[in-house]
């Protein structure tokens, strides 16, 4: 789920005053740098202070400072000439932050998800790769079941925990007739994935609301633009004891709220299934980003909760080949008023 480069985050020391104090010793004479030197100059010492990615973070960071999104992109005049002052200055604050572990998404400001140029900002949870698959799947799905999903032409959607917007800026500029509720019960992502719709210019398609779905009654909250024909999730699903062995990078900078799931990776799960026959449509689906023991943890929870009428009909691999993702269908006719089957916060406990 996390690799290190591209979920690298960072542990906080004494980085900071080694990279400004010795690394004019580094470099050669000025004029004679060029980027690929300096690619390769930071390369080495990335490798030398154990930074995951080294020649991919020095090669995006001085991309980033030549105006390019790839070193590999940059036109080859621009590879060869030498650098200004200014040029090496900055690549060796951003290379700096490197040193601390900080991700490059947030050492760059920006990142690309599913060909769209997103912010990236601390402490709001970096999309990984393996989220794109979760989209194009719910993108067939779409394209495959049109009459199922959306009486206007395209669906309305609903995702839980949407961080920088990534997966909801996705789906709604894939499908031009869609509407997007995105909730998340931080500020951080809130904010954050305003901006990117606005900077996208989707913002007249999407409802952002800041709610946290393991609260008593925030079903209330959703049940006025419903019901959906879609929920789609990448929630928190490591395994509370797992959390210790991520790297320090990550529970240096990212939210540890929007990766920890709780004693069996479950807890935000199983209130997003609980709430959903309330919330979706007849046939309706939920499509999760889920840890490879999730499919058997949530097959049994859902024959503990036959009165959700949920059913898991498919499970995706990644591309690591492993079971990441799920689709659960709702199969009977929508639920009344939740308040009455939930008995409180939270819901029914997960088997094992």
């Amino acid at each position: 789920m996390l690799r290190a480069f591209l979920s690298g985050l960072g542990r906080k020391g004494d980085t900071w005053g080694w990279a400004f104090s010795s690394w004019r010793s580094y470099w050669p004479i000025p004029g004679l740098l060029n980027a690929t030197k300096v690619v390769s100059h930071w390369t080495a010492i990335f490798e030398k202070r154990g930074i995951p990615e080294a020649q991919e973070s020095s090669e995006y960071i001085v991309a980033h400072v030549l105006g390019a999104k790839t070193f590999q992109s940059l036109r080859p005049v621009l590879r060869t000439q030498p650098l200004t002052p200014w040029q090496l200055q900055r690549i060796q604050e951003l290379s700096s932050c490197r040193l601390q572990r900080m991700p490059v998404q947030y050492i760059l400001g920006e990142w690309d998800f599913q060909g769209l140029s997103l912010k990236m900002a601390p402490p709001v949870f970096i999309p990984r790769p393996e989220t794109e698959e979760l989209v194009e799947w719910v993108l067939e799905e779409v394209a495959q079941r049109p009459h199922a999903v959306g009486a206007q032409g395209g669906p309305l959607i609903l995702e839980v925990g949407c961080g920088s917007g990534a997966i909801s800026l996705s789906l709604l500029s894939q499908l031009p007739q869609s509407q997007v509720i995105a909730v998340d019960k931080g500020e951080a992502a809130i904010c954050l994935t305003r901006e990117n719709a606005q900077r996208l210019q989707l913002q007249d398609r999407i409802r952002i609301v800041p709610l946290d779905v393991t609260s008593e009654g925030s079903w209330a909250h959703l049940l006025p633009w419903g019901p959906m024909d879609l929920v789609v999730s990448n929630p928190p699903y490591v395994f509370h004891q797992d959390m210790e062995q991520l790297a320090p990078e990550i529970l240096s900078y990212e939210d540890p709220a929007a990766l920890d799931g709780g004693e069996k990776g479950m807890d935000i799960i199983t209130h997003i299934l609980a709430l959903a026959p309330w919330l979706l449509k007849d046939s309706g689906s939920i499509f999760l980003e889920v840890d490879l023991r999730h499919p058997e943890l949530i097959v049994c929870w859902l024959q503990s909760r036959p009165d959700l009428s949920l059913d898991l009909v498919a499970v995706r691999k990644d591309f690591y080949g492993r079971s990441r993702f799920l689709h659960i269908r709702r199969s009977g006719p929508q639920h009344g008023c939740p308040a009455d089957a939930l008995p409180g916060p939270q819901p029914a406990r997960v088997p094992g």
